[in-house]
């Protein structure tokens, strides 16, 4: 194995505290249900090492003297038989029921588990998604809870009922023969430490064949999402290397994980095997020569006992495996859930108000004024009506603490004003607008919004105050109608139009099938870009806020549609402070102010005029001279 892949197995930091932690789970909810399978496990193992005891008594007491009879009388033995039967009757029915149980207890514990994943994975930041593929969070809510579902149904069970019959066989044995479950305790020794070894190597390896699994899943979601890049570039050769690469890590992680796991059960197999002809070799020397007044019915309970201590180890070694991989999915799990929340220190928080002889007064409806709720050490509380100032003073932030993005950033946008931004590629446009929502948090610097620094305001609060529209637009499955309400969920269907008319998407939506209420899937399909555009700055419309964000907003709209669009967001940007980041120029020409980026830095400002007056990185790129990369 290589130094490489010896890195990538991740070892289980504390599999008794995992187990630990998911047996919390399960008896937060279901600790009546696990007392009832407790229970009906107890009565099975009875009901088995009753049986093989019983064994005993039919032999000696029933068996042994009808023979030489010449007129056997089988009533007794019929008795005895029955009796057997019912004992073992109860043990079948109580496997049945603990097994019952365990699939309610296991299909709700996994249900729980999903419930606080995705709702912890909705407080995560944005970093967090940034940093790691869809389908390796997929896969936490897919394979990794699967395995736990498995453990739980059925590992757990099995290993518990090995446990109790484990211990209630070896105190049967004990009362029929001192010597022969002393050897019994050398095989079993043997068969521990074999366990141990097996399953010591198998659990690295499970976890990193979890880990792979990941990999390739995120790998399958990504392709699936740009296939038609893949197919445009003639990509097909290189995307299949590539998943064959990430295959064949699976393959190996997954061949040595199950090479040790798979090879477990059939040693232990033919261990237990061997040690039943040696009780036989052994206890029929004895019952010959009479040692420990051993009889033929002792002998046949305590081979039907070995069989059935054979029962309990042979479930350990088989369901091991299932542990060893749910483990490591349950890892996998909890560091997910102990993933560090997004940090929201705020305590400024927006809120409707109305005007009340000259003051803000705090209103409980919609008044369509907005106010920041200011609470202050002494007890009082001040308002502050949300106007859209927003100003950057000598702002620096980089995504890591050594590579800056921005440096020196500052700027401020009156209430209404339009400001855009003009730049190449990587110029920190973008970073700009996730800093106003703050997606990331600045190193240096401040940024006021109405003269409030946004690190007291509450994440929410600062959120629904911004309306944004992105290059890249998102359609969640379900109606026209409800995409558009997702700016404003309470919303009225007369809104939803008069928003879908203010962007222009009304006339595209009447040409729908079902028109508003047509359904949508898979993020749009079956809608041009263009048209999935059209339904996000409705979106935006409906929300209604102070601020807007106009990330490429129109890029995806071919020039004609552009028009008509502009028309609508011009009076959607009215009274507002709008952030417009634009590739097309003629788009921003009647911004208040324009900024040119470069290389995190702001070089120049002013109106359309002021700049092409200057002649500087804004007229060469207004004129053609320099092209925007």
């Amino acid at each position: 194995m290589s130094n490489e892949q010896a890195k990538g197995i991740r070892k289980n930091q504390d599999p008794v505290k995992t187990l630990r932690r998911l047996f919390s789970y399960m008896f937060q909810q279901y600790k009546f249900y696990l007392v009832l399978v407790l229970i009906f496990i107890l009565l099975s193992t009875y009901a088995n090492v009753r049986g093989s005891l019983f064994l005993q008594v039919v032999i000696d007491d029933y068996v042994t003297p009808l023979l030489g009879q010449t007129n056997p009388n089988f009533s007794g033995l019929l008795k005895a038989i029955t009796t057997m039967a019912l004992i073992y009757g109860v043990g079948i029915v109580s496997n049945l029921f603990y097994n019952l149980i365990m699939v309610r207890i296991s299909e709700g514990t996994q249900k729980t588990i999903r419930d606080q994943m995705f709702t912890h994975l909705e407080t995560l930041p944005i970093r967090y998604f940034d940093s790691n593929s869809n389908g390796d969070i997929m896969s936490h809510f897919t394979n990794d809870t699967d395995t736990l579902r498995q453990m739980i149904s059925q590992s757990i069970p099995n290993l518990v009922a090995a446990v109790v019959s484990f211990i209630s066989v070896f105190i049967a044995m004990f009362t029929i023969s001192v010597p022969l479950t002393l050897l019994v305790i050398v095989s079993v020794g043997v068969m521990i430490i074999t366990i141990r070894a097996i399953a010591g190597r198998s659990g690295r390896y499970f976890g990193k064949q979890q880990q792979d699994l990941g990999e390739v899943n995120g790998y399958i979601e990504e392709i699936m999402h740009g296939q038609k890049v893949v197919k445009i570039f003639n990509h097909e050769p290189q995307t299949i290397k590539e998943f064959k690469g990430l295959n064949e890590e699976l393959r190996q992680s997954a061949t040595q994980a199950n090479k040790y796991a798979n090879s477990l059960m059939p040693i232990m197999m033919n261990l237990l095997n061997i040690q039943y002809v040696l009780l036989a070799i052994v206890g029929g020397i004895f019952s010959v020569y009479g040692v420990s007044g051993l009889t033929i019915g002792m002998i046949a309970s305590f081979l039907q006992l070995s069989r059935s201590l054979n029962m309990p180890i042979s479930q350990v070694s088989q369901q091991i495996n299932f542990v060893i991989m749910a483990l490591a999915g349950a890892q996998r799990i909890f560091d997910l859930i102990d993933e560090k929340p997004e940090a929201d220190d705020g305590y400024v928080t927006l809120t409707n108000v109305s005007r009340e002889a000259g003051k803000l007064v705090e209103s409980e409806a919609r008044t369509g004024i907005w106010a920041w709720k200011h609470p202050h050490e002494d007890g009082t509380v001040t308002y502050t009506e949300l106007t859209g100032d927003v100003r950057f003073d000598e702002v620096y932030f980089g995504y890591d603490e050594k590579n800056r993005v921005l440096k020196d950033i500052n700027l401020y946008a009156e209430p209404g004003q339009k400001v855009a931004f003009v730049g190449a590629t990587g110029a920190g446009k973008t970073t700009i607008t996730n800093l106003i929502n703050r997606f990331y948090d600045i190193q240096e610097g401040k940024i006021r919004y109405d003269g409030i620094n946004i690190e007291k305001i509450k994440k929410h609060s600062l959120r629904r105050s911004l309306g944004i529209v992105l290059q890249d637009t998102h359609l969640f499955t379900g109606t026209i109608r409800e995409n558009i309400r997702y700016g404003n969920l309470n919303a009225s269907d007369e809104a939803v139009i008069q928003a879908a008319k203010l962007a222009n998407a009304e006339d595209f939506i009447n040409h729908l099938p079902d028109k508003y209420d047509t359904v949508i899937t898979g993020d749009g399909d079956g809608l041009s870009q263009g048209q999935r555009q059209l339904l996000a700055i409705a979106r935006a419309a409906i929300a209604d806020p102070p601020v807007m964000i106009l990330d490429e907003a129109t890029s995806s709209i071919d020039t004609r549609t552009e028009k008509h669009v502009q028309a609508g967001m011009d009076q959607l940007m009215k009274g507002r402070t709008v952030f417009v980041i634009a590739h097309r120029l003629s788009t921003i020409q009647n911004s208040d102010v324009i900024m040119v980026m470069d290389h995190g830095r702001i070089i120049e400002r002013g109106t359309h005029d002021e700049l092409l007056l200057e002649k500087g990185t804004y007229y060469q790129l207004y004129t053609g001279k320099v092209e925007l990369s």
